[in-house]
């Protein structure tokens, strides 16, 4: 990936973290009998290990938009793989595609966190990384999916969503969640809607998380951190005020459970 191959905005919000020496290379692993393709950026400075971050992406798959949240967390100095949870064969070619991909992990949770744990794995492996300082984050469905790594009860610093759903087809158990939750949502978000994030809290009441925190973006759609976004008729548009304030707020998580 390079930025003349970028679209105006994601060139845009590359730009918005300033720029830092960071090298990227494709790499592939396995899930089962799946070929997973991932892209790790990381700092292109030598020196002690790194946190990682493990980005999953929207249901769109492995685009230029996750790669490039990849590279902006290796100019803030973590080391960071975009993950790919659907498998190199089965990226989708539309929204319909990108659809039935996406209900059939939220139709089989155990299949949606074994994909990402081993992409968590796979982080976990790379060169340079401290495996102690391990994060997941995500966006629309990679939201959904970072929250299952939570609910899994995998050790990692911190999860992060962005716009992900929070309804799950397997609650968290009593104890499970022991990591940090962060959930950045839309406050006019149809797919995440004011009963879905009370039924969230109430779950994470019941498992007994001690962790966690939710903030909501006024006037915020879904998908309010993806740029080029804008079918507000289906309840999807970027959001510049809150892409950057969400942003923030991540930063500020990561700064202090991976410091």
């Amino acid at each position: 990936m390079t930025p003349d191959t970028l679209t105006p905005a994601l060139r845009d919000l590359l730009a918005s973290v300033p720029e830092a020496p960071v090298t990227s290379e494709t790499v592939s692993f396995t899930a089962g009998d799946t070929e997973l393709e991932g892209y790790v950026a990381r700092p292109g400075d030598d020196g002690p290990a790194r946190p990682g971050v493990l980005v999953l992406h929207d249901w769109f798959g492995m685009t230029d938009h996750v790669k490039v949240r990849a590279e902006m967390l290796a100019r803030l100095g973590y080391v960071a793989l975009a993950g790919d949870i659907y498998g190199v064969d089965s990226q989708p070619a539309d929204g319909d595609e990108a659809g039935a991909l996406a209900g059939r992990f939220y139709g089989d949770v155990d299949l949606f966190r074994a994909r990402a744990l081993a992409n968590l794995e796979r982080l976990r492996a790379e060169p340079g990384v401290d495996s102690s300082r391990i994060a997941v984050m995500g966006y629309c469905f990679g939201g959904s999916g970072a929250l299952e790594v939570a609910r899994s009860g995998a050790d990692v610093a911190g999860v992060v969503s962005f716009h992900g759903n929070l309804r799950t087809g397997a609650p968290a158990e009593p104890g499970s969640v022991t990591a940090p939750v962060l959930v950045l949502t839309g406050a006019d978000d149809p797919v995440v809607p004011p009963d879905s994030v009370t039924a969230f809290e109430d779950e994470l009441r019941t498992a007994g998380a001690d962790d966690w925190q939710v903030v909501s973006y006024s006037g915020a759609l879904h998908a309010f951190a993806v740029p080029g976004t804008n079918s507000p008729e289906h309840g999807a548009a970027f959001q510049e005020t809150a892409n950057r304030r969400s942003w923030v707020a991540m930063k500020d998580f990561f700064a202090e459970v991976l410091a």
